[in-house]
């Protein structure tokens, strides 16, 4: 079974709820991608997203821009993410996706890439700008790959859309809770239950939500009306503030452990 299936699986039996966190592949490098991977997984994260790169990436905020720079400063590629998710493989089972522009995959050659992908250890991908209209030979080799295909839904997807979206997605349903790019936020959007509530009329996909989500506080706030919380941009930015620290591995964790703990029942 599919390592995200088989998590929110575990995760619907044992009454949990789920922590996912986003990270910028090779920010500072890749070797710390592969540490924070293993550290993260220890500390009780469910998925863990990797951001492969990209130089145009518009649907991310300033933060996370800035961790897609640095990590094509570091020389990371898409080869280069496959190579450490398959290094994290030999030591961790902790779910994988990545989050990814579909030039890269274009660029590689879309069997091709999705193939390596599934041989490297990647459960799953979140193509940003692939709509799924588009997407019919893009799911079927997913599929064939045994790999989740996750979509995301908006505050401004209508109904019908979110239905459509639904029900050709995979693993799990990504809810975007703010307009405009990603980036840490105040406080939580108003209208996460009644989006949850309207989504989950038309699936029995498990309900992720992110964008904006920074502190413990709101983790848990989130989670009363979703399967999983993912964290993003809150984690990048630490690890911009100590990417040169000999400890970085250290802080980021102890960073994230408090959000874990928020959202998992004692």
């Amino acid at each position: 079974m599919n390592r995200i299936v088989e998590r929110f699986d575990r995760l619907k039996r044992e009454r949990q709820k789920g922590f996912i966190v986003y990270l910028g592949a090779g920010d500072p490098n890749l070797e710390a991608t592969r540490q924070l991977a293993l550290a993260f997984d220890k500390l009780g994260v469910d998925v863990l997203e990797l951001g492969v790169p990209f130089s145009d990436p518009l649907a991310d905020g300033p933060v996370n821009q800035l961790a897609a720079q640095r990590g094509l400063e570091s020389g990371t590629t898409p080869p280069g993410v496959l190579k450490t998710v398959a290094a994290i493989r030999t030591e961790s089972q902790i779910p994988i996706v990545l989050y990814i522009y579909f030039n890269l995959i274009h660029r590689r050659g879309l069997e091709r890439f999705i193939q390596e992908a599934a041989k490297a250890g990647v459960d799953g991908l979140l193509v940003l700008d692939l709509p799924p209209e588009e997407s019919d030979g893009y799911e079927a080799l997913m599929r064939r790959a045994g790999m989740c295909n996750i979509y995301l839904v908006a505050p401004t997807t209508p109904e019908d859309r979110i239905e459509l979206i639904v029900k050709r997605g995979a693993g799990f349903i990504y809810y975007v809770s703010r307009e405009g790019v990603t980036g840490m936020q105040a406080k939580v959007a108003d209208t996460i239950t009644q989006m949850t509530a309207k989504i989950r009329a038309h699936t029995d996909l498990p309900i992720a939500v992110g964008f904006g989500i920074s502190t413990p506080d709101q983790a848990k706030t989130v989670v009363a009306s979703a399967e999983a919380v993912v964290v993003g941009s809150a984690i990048v930015d630490q690890i911009a503030r100590h990417g040169k620290a000999p400890d970085l591995i250290r802080r980021v964790s102890e960073f994230v452990k408090p959000l874990v703990a928020a959202v998992k029942r004692p």
